[in-house]
């Protein structure tokens, strides 16, 4: 264990003063140094060639649980307690989540919509729930806000707008966007939270007009609007956090990145089988 990590160490200090902290001579370093490497030694040695790049290019989102998902789907046969020692080795981590509650609504001037999605986020198609928040990215220029659209069926974000006002604009574009890309026939169910841009008159007479019916969360339950919260924890804990936006434009781009080529298209989910969403439409929509 000692000669192990001396030789982890070799190229940052001096083996001659490690062998002496360490109490072990040089001769028995450099004879244990000389064996051949074992084979369990060697495939640790390449399983962390192979996680390096996994979490290069997850852009350090991924743990090891979601690692060994895409080792696994490689071909290589490897237990999660395995991998989760080697990226411990080599000082490797993913993003963890944070505990995060939200504030209740104040008392909204307009009418609220029963809660009839009633945290059932399942759905058998595309086109079927949709859900919407909004949430709030600090900038040196200022609050940047985002608002976005998800189709429930795959977790994918279909719709976002993103302004330094937080009005009732704002979801509008958000949810024009979603309904010029899907296009959506038949009955739809839209889920949001009871702020004040969601029940107000304007917002409402957009969902009236394509025929889709209301539901809203209870006053102060962010759980009803479970898979949105989630969206936003992934976004400010994978791309946001640690970083400095000097502008709104760049903190726009960014966001952009995340959303479309990061998220909808790479990131895996455990709820979609570790596919990413536009993944799993692939697999699942035939229509």
């Amino acid at each position: 264990m000692r000669y192990a990590c001396i030789h982890r160490r070799r190229h940052q200090h001096s083996i001659r003063r490690m062998c002496r902290l360490l109490r072990v001579s040089r001769s028995g370093y450099y004879g244990w140094s000389r064996r051949a490497e074992s084979a369990r030694s060697r495939r640790n040695r390449e399983l962390l060639l192979l996680i390096r790049q996994i979490h290069l290019e997850s852009n350090g989102v991924y743990g090891a649980r979601k690692i060994q998902r895409v080792l696994l789907e490689l071909g290589e046969d490897v237990g999660l307690n395995r991998v989760a020692r080697l990226m411990k080795t080599d000082h490797l981590k993913g993003c963890p989540k944070r505990r995060f509650r939200r504030p209740s609504n104040a008392a909204p001037e307009h009418p609220i919509a029963a809660n009839v999605l009633n945290q059932d986020f399942t759905a058998d198609k595309r086109n079927q729930r949709w859900g919407s928040d909004i949430t709030q990215l600090w900038t040196k220029q200022g609050w940047l806000y985002l608002a976005v659209v998800m189709d429930l069926y795959s977790r994918r974000i279909i719709g976002w707008a993103m302004d330094r006002r937080v009005g009732r604009h704002l979801p509008i574009e958000a949810l024009t966007m979603a309904l010029g890309y899907r296009q959506p026939q038949g009955a739809l169910l839209h889920h949001s939270d009871r702020g004040p841009q969601y029940t107000s008159d304007d917002f409402r007479d957009v969902l009236e007009k394509h025929g889709i019916e209301c539901s809203m969360s209870a006053r102060g339950h962010c759980y009803d609007n479970a898979p949105l919260e989630s969206f936003f924890s992934l976004l400010k804990r994978e791309r946001v956090r640690g970083r400095t936006y000097k502008t709104r434009e760049e903190a726009m781009a960014d966001i952009f990145d995340y959303i479309e080529r990061f998220y909808n298209r790479t990131r895996s989910h455990s709820y979609l089988d570790y596919l990413s969403p536009v993944q799993y439409e692939n697999r699942t929509v035939r229509t």
